[in-house]
């Protein structure tokens, strides 16, 4: 039985490329495509991918709010995302979202091709080197969180909100959805026992955070 995909991302000319690469395998075909979370949803419910490859940055809302969505209504549908963002953060996201695979765009095919089938039986998938910036960005998540209350994401929204960000901005920045920037805002606030911006700007200049 071969492995039905449902290719997502807004690139056409990046889904027909994908589209040959995949087709060219026996055991794998495309069944459907979208260029965004709204159209894979449709998508999925009409051509039941076993499948999906999923991009991170697209209009509207991103590949990373669109994997729990999905999951939510195909519960055994399995998610590879396929991103330009090579950053740890992204990758500790995407499988914390219920992605089961992480392979950057800049890929050589057999890689893509390899890591469309470890997830498809059942494996997780992430590029070696990548693989180990993530573990070694967690072993310095768990020393910093030791002593300090905020996530990595709750770092970055409280340098861009000292910076005079507007939570729409944050959001946009961050490749997250506005309610989402403004649930870290909350939390930044909450965790520090801040009342107003002055003391969170305060905080950022006092720690050095907004030296870089």
């Amino acid at each position: 039985m071969s492995i039905r995909i449902l290719l997502v991302d807004d690139h056409a000319v990046l889904r027909a490329g994908l589209r040959r690469l995949i087709d060219a395998e026996e055991d794998m075909e495309v069944v459907a495509e979208a260029g965004s979370v709204r159209e894979a949803i449709f998508e999925a419910r009409s051509s039941a991918p076993g499948l999906v490859v999923m991009d991170v940055v697209m209009p509207g809302e991103s590949g990373l709010e669109g994997v729990p969505k999905l999951l939510h209504e195909h519960p055994d549908l399995r998610v590879l995302v396929l991103s330009m963002q090579d950053d740890p953060r992204y990758v500790r996201e995407a499988f914390s979202v219920g992605a089961s695979g992480y392979v950057l765009k800049e890929a050589v095919d057999t890689e893509v091709i390899a890591a469309i089938r470890d997830v498809a039986a059942g494996g997780r998938y992430v590029h070696p080197e990548l693989g180990a910036r993530l573990v070694a960005a967690e072993t310095e998540a768990l020393k910093r969180a030791e002593s300090d209350p905020l996530s990595e994401r709750e770092h970055e929204v409280l340098i861009l909100l000292a910076r005079g960000f507007t939570n729409q901005e944050i959001a946009k920045q961050l490749y997250i959805s506005v309610r989402t920037a403004e649930t870290h805002r909350a939390h930044v606030m909450q965790k520090l026992r801040f009342q107003t911006r002055a003391e969170l700007v305060e905080y950022a200049l006092t720690n050095g955070l907004l030296e870089s």
